[in-house]
């Protein structure tokens, strides 16, 4: 079955967006598979579904089948709809949902648009200690911001944004992902 264009965009984007390596493509009858690794070395299902009903349990099941058959811990399913059994079942075994709202663009050519990137763990650990603060206590952005959605970040991560100026240079700030 052909993926729906704006489907296969959206995959696309994401799959740039957060500097996955593609490794296998399969097409079947509801949509496309792929098998990405991210700069981690960590394996990655992506489920593109081309389908019109809302996505329930039935699909989140077939998608922890396909990701033990590739021993493969994290997933992410692509779609336009979701039922809410599916994104509490998908949050319990770590699939990612991407909404129907998610860009089908690189946002991040937009001139606007200041760069965003999630801390490592060292990273963090030293931000933390230079300004002497606990993670909580940074400004904080929510996992619905469509940014944090673009780059993957959860709920704890702190995100680096670092916004540049004609007048004022560059300017770094600290934001502390929380659910929402």
């Amino acid at each position: 079955m052909a993926l729906n264009p704006l489907l296969e965009r959206k995959m696309q984007v994401l799959i740039e967006l957060r500097n996955y390596k593609v490794l296998e493509r399969e097409e079947g009858k509801d949509g496309v598979l792929v098998t990405v690794e991210d700069s981690d070395g960590k394996r990655i299902l992506i489920w593109a579904l081309s389908i019109a009903e809302a996505i329930g349990v039935k699909y989140i099941n077939q998608m922890v089948k396909y990701m033990n058959s590739k021993s493969i811990e994290n997933g992410i399913v692509i779609g336009e709809k979701y039922t809410q059994s599916a994104k509490s079942l998908a949050r319990k075994k770590n699939i990612e949902l991407i909404p129907q709202d998610f860009p089908s663009f690189n946002i991040f050519k937009h001139y606007l648009v200041p760069k965003h990137e999630i801390l490592s763990p060292e990273e963090r650990e030293r931000v933390l200690k230079e300004y002497r603060v606990e993670p909580y206590k940074l400004p904080h952005i929510k996992t619905s911001d469509p940014i944090v959605r673009v780059i993957g970040a959860k709920p704890g991560d702190i995100i680096k944004i670092t916004r540049r100026s004609p007048t004022a240079g560059e300017h770094i700030y600290y934001r502390y992902v929380v659910e929402g």
